[in-house]
Parts: structure tokens; sequence; C-alpha cells
């Protein structure tokens, strides 16, 4: 487990290089990039048990990244990126207007920058577009550490972080129809992944994935908020046939945490943390017993500096941190290197795409990953590739 927390990095964590001063944020830059991509899917789905607004499904051909580059005083400059999808729109008007001219002029240490911008931004709600534009500040003032530092990012928060990690394959929604996710789950198999995450509500389809999979693959099924209570009771006795390792999200609102508890008392199996309320309601779920797996999103939860608390809850509550990562970007660097001072079972997510284009070493990631030994997150786009696919771009500066 990690063992450096957000309350020893004001000035930069002491490492071999000695302590590091932080220079001044001197300019923050938005970056809209749009990706098309492919699910493989051999037909339409037809009915679909997800919303247009949900990121697996149909409605999707391209997929959105809203990446953040802060520039320090010192001449570096340290990426992150905001939640995401369909409501970039809101999280730009955030960085544009809020957080990137709060950012300009201080210290670019992550834990103060983090204080101060809890403190300012609290009223503004604890998820949400303007949060989810402080989780990109916050990771790219880590990437930054992690440079001054000399080291990846993962070196940072853990000396004895590993330098490869396992993945599984995240796959979109094929409208509940048992022969199209089996042939799929089939396909991620073929790619060389043994661990894989549905996006199915049904028992039949469920049970082809495990027919698929095999006897003894981990497969975890995310249902977005599908049911109440009742419902996802019936769901986890109805899929325990299939051996599934967790139920994500079963229930709505995802921050029912009385609702949870019992379910994962009666059941066990529960996860959630995408869309909990701050790291605050996080943690508060998992000290309510709400959760055997916590799922916190670097882009929505207030970045590294917030996960990075979750995982120390995690540690001291007995609960499993498995980071969630629907990103290609930064966001994605960042929870592979966070992923790599988790314990080995913890696997990175990757959505189960094809992508005519990548934009980086680690986009379209396989099933096994050496991460890059390059201090910060080791995030390096290939500038042709995001010259052709940026839709906006806009720096918030000094002066």
């Amino acid at each position: 487990m990690p063992h450096a927390s957000a309350e020893h990095h004001d000035s930069d964590a002491p490492h071999a290089q000695g302590t590091f001063h932080a220079p001044a944020i001197t300019g923050v830059e938005l970056l809209l990039v749009s990706l098309p991509f492919s699910a493989g899917r051999r037909h339409g789905p037809g009915h679909e048990s997800v919303d247009a607004f949900n990121a697996s499904s149909q409605a999707f051909t391209r997929m959105e990244s809203l990446m953040v580059r802060v520039a320090t005083a010192d001449g570096r400059s340290g990426w992150g990126e905001a939640f995401g999808h369909k409501v970039n729109p809101a999280s730009w008007a955030a960085l544009e207007e809020l957080v990137g001219p709060f950012a300009l002029g201080r210290s670019a240490a992550p834990a103060t920058v983090h204080r101060a911008a809890e403190r300012a931004f609290h009223a503004f709600g604890r998820t949400g577009p303007v949060h989810y534009a402080l989780s990109a500040l916050d990771t790219a003032l880590w990437d930054l550490a992690a440079q001054r530092a000399g080291v990846p990012l993962r070196r940072l928060v853990d000396p004895a972080a590993r330098d490869r990690i396992g993945a599984y394959a995240s796959l979109v929604h094929y409208g509940e129809d048992p022969v199209e996710v089996a042939h799929h789950v089939g396909r991620a198999r073929a790619a060389g992944f043994g661990a894989f995450k549905l996006h199915e509500s049904t028992p039949a389809a469920v049970a082809a994935a495990r027919e698929a999979a095999g006897p003894a693959a981990p497969l975890m099924v995310d249902v977005n908020c599908r049911w109440d209570e009742a419902g996802a009771a019936q769901a986890l006795r109805d899929f325990a046939p299939s051996g599934i390792a967790w139920l994500e999200e079963p229930v709505f609102p995802p921050d029912d945490a009385a609702a949870l508890a019992r379910l994962n008392r009666a059941h066990g199996r529960i996860s959630a943390g995408e869309n909990a309320s701050g790291e605050f309601g996080l943690v508060a779920a998992m000290e309510a017993g709400a959760l055997a797996v916590a799922q916190p999103s670097v882009g929505k939860i207030g970045g590294i500096t917030s996960l990075l608390r979750v995982v120390e809850a995690g540690r001291r509550l007995g609960v499993d941190v498995v980071p969630h990562c629907f990103y290609y970007g930064p966001a994605l660097a960042a929870t592979a290197q966070l992923v790599a001072t988790l314990p080995e079972h913890v696997r990175l997510e990757v959505p189960f795409l094809d992508w005519p284009e990548r934009l980086h070493a680690l986009h379209g990631a396989g099933p096994e990953i050496a991460l890059p030994d390059a201090p910060g997150l080791g995030f390096t786009p290939d500038e042709d590739v995001l010259a052709r696919h940026l839709v906006r771009r806009r720096t918030v500066a000094s002066g």
C-alpha cells in the first residue's frame, strides 16, 4: 500500500534528491481532444438498459478527454484530466472561469493547493464539474512534484511500487444480448485479458459472460445504479451461479450508503465510489460497511491527493480499493501509476475499444503493462494525433 500521505507534500516529499521548493503556477492550459473508436459491435444492440449519457452506450462513437497542462515558473509542465464525456462543457467552464484563475500564482505543492481549493470551493458541491476541474489540477501538480523529485509518480507515492501491472477489460454495453456479450468477452480473452467487467444487468447476459470467460476469471458487473434495494438483492441472488467478483453501483441513488450497507452485509461483493460525494462521502460509505470494494476515480474524486486518502482509509478499514478508470488521457496514466502502488491483485481498468489512433504509449493498453521510468506521470502525447483531434484549446495565464 502507499505510505506517503498527501500531508507530506506541501513542499514535495523528501527523497534521494532532498526536499524541493514548489515554484509558482504560471499557466493552466485546457485541451479538449475527441478521438474516434469502435466498440466492435456486429449489430445495433436494440434495447439498451443504459441511457445515452452513459459512456458504454452505443450513442458514443468518439470519446473526449478534457486535459490540463499546468506550467510553473521553473519551466516545467504537468498533466491532469477532468471527468469527462458529455459533462465536458461544464467542466471546461469550471476550469476556465474558476479553477484556472484560482491556481495562478500559487505554490505548485499539491497539498497546499488542495487544502486552499477545498476551502475556496466548498460551497459549489462535493462532486460535479468544479470538483472534476480541481481533480485535474491536483493530478497535474502531482505530476510536477514527481518531476521535481526526479522519479516516476508511483515512486513518489511508494518507493517500492511495481514497474509492471495487470489490466482488466472494461466492456461496453451490448444490449443484454447473451450471444453478443459472449462474443466480446471472447474477443477480450483472445487479446490476452484474464479479467473482465460487464455493463449488462440480466442473469442471461452475465451467465454468457461467465461461460465465455472461463470458470476462474475475475468477472465484474457494473449496472449503473439500475435498481432499488430489493431489485439489487434479487440480482445478487440471480448472479450467484456466475460467481461475480463485485456488483458495481447496484442502487439509485449511488450514495445510498444505508441500502448498500444492508446489501453488503447480506451478500458481500458491493462496489461503488466513482460517483461518491468526494473523498469524504466515499470514506463515510466505507466506514458504514457499505462497500467490499471502493472505486475512486482520479478525475472525479479530487485528484491524486483525495484518491490516496481513500487508499489509506481502505487499509484502515479492510476495504479493497480498485480505482475506476474509463479514460484514455492523463487520468489513465495517473491511475496506472497509482495501481502500481496497490496490492498486486489490483488491476487497471482499461476500456475495451478499438482505437484507430492512440494518443500516447498507454492508450489502448493490453492486459500486461510496463510502466514508464520517466519522472512524473510519464504522459507524453503524440503531437500529431493531438493536433488532428484537438477540438478546443485555451490558456489561462498570469498577466
